[in-house]
């Protein structure tokens, strides 16, 4: 196993880093903490460890100073020995070498069991340089929480945003001028609409349209399979497969997981509501889907009131399940929620006798309607602001939509504003 080993570094050392697209998510490099990055499979938490290596080069940080193993890596036995042997491969390629001095880069950590207690020895005794990435949020926040306390600093690692997806794209937009320009507004709302339908997993940015749809499925049977019927160790998954699906048409909507325990209790498939609730928290934890809590004045109630779901990325949830030209605003709402949370405002939905999606940093009022032609559709979210916004103390709200703007006035020293989703997006 030491000789794999050595091999395995040798290539990282021996190879040139790829090409990549910076991302806006950065973390430093001398905070002599463990920097964690969690987030779903694919979302591009690799690439992002190449760019803060990439980083350390530009410093002149020889590359045989940064050791880099990712555990998914089919060569490696992944038994408790073989952390042990990380080292001393490592110093015996470089015994010059002071490991004080050197940064350690371990991806999809995870994999291997007894990780954390290797991870803090490291940190105690040898380096305070360590960068870990994983695939199961809760795995890692309990862990960090008991074994790395008081060591580590975690980041969240998204699909990309749809600034991000621009740039991936090669488009350069300058919301200052090119809302001006009828060209380029109109290749900025071309790639919105791929965004909506496709999302933002690196990956499929640059595939074939054919074959984005298949590999977002592709993404899916690997979160249902390997993250989480083989981490859990779930064996009947099919129950596990129509709960997943039960979540995905329930997007934007306040879930009840007691419907769906009677919905397969009416079908004479006997499974415990204890149980489902373990599988909401587990599609949580793997980053399948993210729960949206309900205001309330009270913490307490707030964290025990039913919430709304969403997915983590739009593509995602496009390739589940079928969605019609009706369905459209589903799209547009699970977009606009992943831009909030991507950008780390403080985001709640309001709920009393009327309804409004989203409250942000209880400073803006968000209703999400792909368009407003109907008028009892344009009445409803009007009535929802109204409310949220009396409740906050807010003069104004916004609606967002796919591509329609101008201001309506409602009278009473309130005003409502529909604004389209990419131009929202670039005000966060």
């Amino acid at each position: 196993m030491k000789e794999i080993l050595k091999i395995i570094i040798r290539e990282f050392h021996t190879e040139v880093l790829p090409s990549l697209i910076t991302r806006d998510l950065s973390f430093p490099l001398d905070s002599e903490k463990i920097i964690t990055l969690v987030g779903p499979r694919r979302a591009g938490k690799t690439y992002l460890f190449y760019q803060h290596i990439r980083k350390l080069l530009e410093k002149g940080i020889p590359k045989e100073k940064i050791f880099y193993l990712n555990f998914e890596d089919e060569r490696l036995d992944l038994i408790p020995q073989t952390l042990d042997l990380i080292l001393q491969a490592y110093r015996e390629l470089y015994p010059e070498l002071d490991l004080r001095e050197c940064y350690f880069f371990f991806d999809e950590v995870q994999n291997a069991e007894g990780w954390e207690r290797f991870a803090r020895r490291l940190y105690d005794r040898i380096s305070r340089n360590i960068f870990l990435t994983g695939s199961n949020s809760k795995l890692l926040s309990q862990e960090i929480a008991t074994s790395l306390r008081g060591r580590t600093l975690k980041y969240e690692v998204f699909p990309l945003n749809f600034k991000e997806f621009l740039r991936f794209k090669n488009f350069d937009f300058d919301p200052e001028k090119d809302f001006y320009s009828p060209k380029k507004k109109a290749q900025l709302v071309h790639y919105f609409e791929e965004y909506l339908s496709f999302g933002g997993f690196p990956e499929v940015v640059f595939l074939p349209r054919e074959l984005k749809l298949k590999t977002l499925q592709e993404y899916f049977e690997v979160m249902l399979y390997r993250d989480l019927a083989e981490r859990y160790q779930i064996k009947d998954t099919l129950v596990l497969k129509y709960f997943l699906k039960r979540l995905v048409e329930n997007t934007g909507k306040i879930l009840s997981v007691h419907k769906i325990y009677n919905e397969l209790k009416s079908q004479g498939i006997r499974v415990g509501k204890d149980t489902l609730y373990r599988y909401l928290e587990y599609a949580e934890n793997i980053y399948f889907v993210r729960l949206l809590r309900k205001h309330y004045r009270s913490l307490v109630k707030s964290e025990l009131a039913e919430k709304k779901v969403y997915l983590i990325d739009p593509g995602l949830l496009r390739s589940i399940r079928f969605l019609g030209d009706r369905e459209k605003g589903i799209l547009l709402e699970n977009t606009v929620f992943k831009e909030l949370l991507v950008s780390g405002a403080k985001v709640v939905y309001f709920k009393e006798k009327k309804e409004c999606d989203f409250i942000v940093n209880e400073e803006l009022a968000v209703q999400v309607s792909y368009d407003l032609s109907d008028e009892d559709t344009l009445k409803r979210e009007i009535e929802g602001l109204k409310e949220a916004c009396k409740y906050f103390g807010l003069k104004k709200g916004i609606i967002v939509t796919f591509d329609e703007k101008y201001k309506i006035d409602i009278g009473n020293n309130f005003n409502t504003f529909s604004i389209p989703a990419y131009e929202f997006i670039f005000g966060l």
